[in-house]
């Protein structure tokens, strides 16, 4: 997603690790520069929808062979691309095409396809199908789409192991980044015998642990400084308290007294992390609300494609809130407004918000979804103004 990592972005051949679905990861920066660096002509990215659930997922082999068979079609047209170029990315095309996984695919398919290299990221987001030959991959619906997943951090600890889990909107997986899992050795630990006396108070008194724990902090620090998200703490009481003395990562984390998860399963991590990730998105949801209330009040408000596709190109926007189903194909005839389109008109821009998106972030603005109707008369998008 890898991502959404330093995670390696999936599913990439030369410098990226296999495939996994992006959106169980993030896309860390280095991984979008890596993805963004300008390639040999061509490099071609094709985006198609999929679908989680039948019936409608019955439909996605067909589609996702259709698209490739397109891409390489384009690629044979074009006089610009030299033979041998042409057999590479299209050999990288078969080899993307032959690892995808449908059984876990989720709302589109990317396929990122250049000499030497191919990657495929899956995402928790739809996108519109569409081929493009150039010198740069197409990263605007990855970028769109780690944004509105809100990922998350979660660690649990213990007093012999630590674990790291990433976290989306529905899930949590763990993630072997930054160092982790960290493990104390059998010499310094021996967990079977704090078992058997179930001495855990003295366990978080004992100069080991805290050493251990100071380590944490330290590796988990440098991985929000790369890589910031909220963060989720899970942990005996005693083990959150200890971490809390000995460090500084825990102070603007939520705590979650819940031991054992740092040996547990992603669904038992999830069910504990769960209402409290529900109930940070309602608090954002109701701090967007009030920050677009009051941008009304001081005439930095805007809303609808098209004051945000202006203002976000002028890199105006501070606080942008998308609703997290909000899709609106237009045309851009080169006037001063967006036109509405149809899906398959050859000028249609059918991914404008992501590129919306794309274009806030880039300018450092700050970018929320909310649920659906969330923004009232808004039109789906609305935008707080910098001036």
């Amino acid at each position: 997603m890898s991502g959404l990592p330093d995670l390696a972005a999936p599913n990439a051949r030369s410098a990226i690790q296999p495939y996994r679905a992006v959106m169980e990861h993030a896309l860390s920066p280095t991984t979008l520069t890596e993805l963004r660096r300008p390639r040999p002509y061509p490099a071609v990215s094709v985006l198609t929808p999929t679908h989680r659930r039948e019936p409608e997922n019955a439909q996605d082999p067909v589609r996702l062979r259709n698209v490739v068979a397109e891409a390489k079609k384009q690629l044979e047209a074009d006089p610009a691309v030299p033979r041998d170029r042409r057999l590479d990315v299209t050999r990288q095309l078969d080899q993307a095409l032959a690892e995808v996984d449908l059984s876990h695919a989720g709302d589109g398919l990317v396929i990122f396809a250049a000499p030497g290299e191919h990657q495929v990221w899956s995402l928790a987001r739809p996108v519109p199908e569409r081929v493009v030959l150039s010198d740069t991959f197409l990263t605007r619906n990855l970028v769109s789409a780690q944004a509105a997943e809100r990922p998350f951090w979660v660690l649990s600890v213990s007093a012999d192991q630590v674990t790291l889990w990433s976290g989306g909107t529905d899930r949590v997986t763990e993630e072997r980044t930054g160092g982790f899992p960290l493990s104390r050795s059998r010499e310094n630990f021996d967990a079977e015998r704090q078992q058997r006396i179930g001495d855990l108070r003295s366990t978080f008194r004992d100069e080991g642990t805290r050493q251990f724990l100071r380590e944490v902090d330290t590796a988990m620090s440098t991985l929000l400084r790369e890589q910031p998200r909220p963060l989720y703490v899970t942990g005996e009481t005693a083990a959150l308290s200890l971490l809390d003395e000995v460090g500084s990562i825990t102070k603007n984390a939520v705590h979650v007294p819940h031991g054992g998860l740092a040996h547990g399963t992603p669904d038992a991590v999830w069910q504990a992390i769960r209402p409290l990730v529900a109930a940070e998105a309602r608090k954002s949801t109701d701090s967007v609300a009030r920050e677009l209330e009051s941008a009304r009040g001081h005439r930095a408000f805007a809303a609808g494609v098209d004051e945000l596709w202006q203002n976000a190109r002028e890199g105006r926007v501070r606080l942008l809130a998308v609703e997290e189903n909000y899709r609106v194909t237009v045309r851009d005839d080169g006037g001063d407004h967006l036109v509405p389109a149809e899906g398959g008109d050859l000028d249609a821009r059918e991914d404008i918000v992501d590129e919306i998106v794309e274009q806030c972030l880039e300018t450092g603005a700050e970018v929320r979804f909310v649920p659906d109707g969330a923004l009232g008369d808004a039109d789906g998008i609305a935008g707080v103004l910098r001036y």
